[in-house]
């Protein structure tokens, strides 16, 4: 139930600063949780971390490119931040990509594990390079650290929550798409082979979505957080239910009340709103072990 804190904020003068995040939130909420249940059936996580993280290095490239040199967003700036990220971390999605396909063929995991890991470290050791030559040179007035990190709430503006519609909506579209294909490279790789199922091309288009969806999440729940939303709604989902449609629809309903659930705490409770969705999914998700059994 909404408390009186939290419906002072909606409804109150300031209301206007609150409610571009929630929009976006929920819209974001429900794209990721699409993609978690992929993601964690494909186990994918530790790449949706690298590529997560790669939007750290996508930051810096923007600092350094003036993108951040105002505190108040235009429509123009706010574009020009999310096409620099996202073309960031798409890059580093396709060189993660590239470099997994390449390590498959010698059947050598590991290596794949250490180019995520070299890209995941890398990205955010350029990034927090370039942020401080940007702040040095007061190029960056309009991002912090801790914004990046972990996420800003009132840095939502409508222009974010219509590009995140965009994403959402563009994802949607490539999900239904290329379901057939998508589930066949999921479950049964030599079927889909068989089958004249371009493997590797789904393997990165799956990239990219997870790319877009990365920096779509990033100004809520931050670059550290954004792969929680990633994974959780799909896991805590496939605890419940062994048919698709059913962990589909459970993902996206857990997505969107975490997400406003998170939103609360952080009203109630004067909390950081990205750690604070990422708790409640984190709760939700021990409470799905607790509750259902592993499909």
């Amino acid at each position: 139930m909404m408390t009186l804190r939290t419906w002072e904020y909606l409804s109150g003068p300031s209301a206007w600063l609150f409610w571009p995040a929630i929009v976006t939130g929920v819209v974001v909420a429900g794209m990721c949780a699409w993609l978690s249940v992929i993601v964690v059936l494909k186990r994918l996580a530790f790449i949706g971390q690298g590529v997560s993280h790669a939007a750290f290095g996508g930051v810096g490239v923007a600092a350094m490119l003036g993108l951040f040199a105002s505190t108040t967003a235009t429509t123009s700036v706010s574009m020009g931040q999310f096409a620099v990220i996202a073309g960031f971390c798409l890059a580093s999605a396709l060189l993660i990509g590239k470099l997994s396909e390449k390590s498959g063929e010698r059947a050598t995991t590991d290596h794949a594990d250490t180019a995520i890991g070299v890209i995941l470290v890398g990205s955010m050791a350029l990034g927090a390079v370039l942020l401080h030559v940007a702040q040095t040179r007061r190029m960056a007035a309009g991002v912090s650290w801790e914004s990046v990190l972990f996420g800003q709430l009132l840095a939502v503006t409508w222009t974010d929550a219509a590009i995140a519609a965009g994403v959402t909506a563009v994802v949607s579209v490539a999900l239904v798409v290329w379901r057939r294909p998508l589930m066949l490279t999921l479950f049964d790789r030599p079927v889909a082979e068989a089958l004249g199922v371009r493997v590797k091309v789904m393997n990165l288009v799956l990239l990219a979505l997870l790319a877009v969806a990365t920096v779509s999440a990033m100004k809520l729940a931050g670059v550290v957080l954004a792969t929680a939303m990633l994974t959780l709604p799909g896991a805590a989902a496939l605890r419940w239910s062994r048919r698709m449609s059913a962990v589909m629809m459970l993902a996206l309903v857990i997505g969107v009340m975490c997400v406003l659930g998170g939103v609360v705490l952080s009203f109630e409770l004067d909390w950081p709103p990205g750690p604070a969705i990422v708790l409640v999914m984190v709760t939700v998700y021990f409470g799905a072990r607790g509750t259902g059994a592993r499909r």
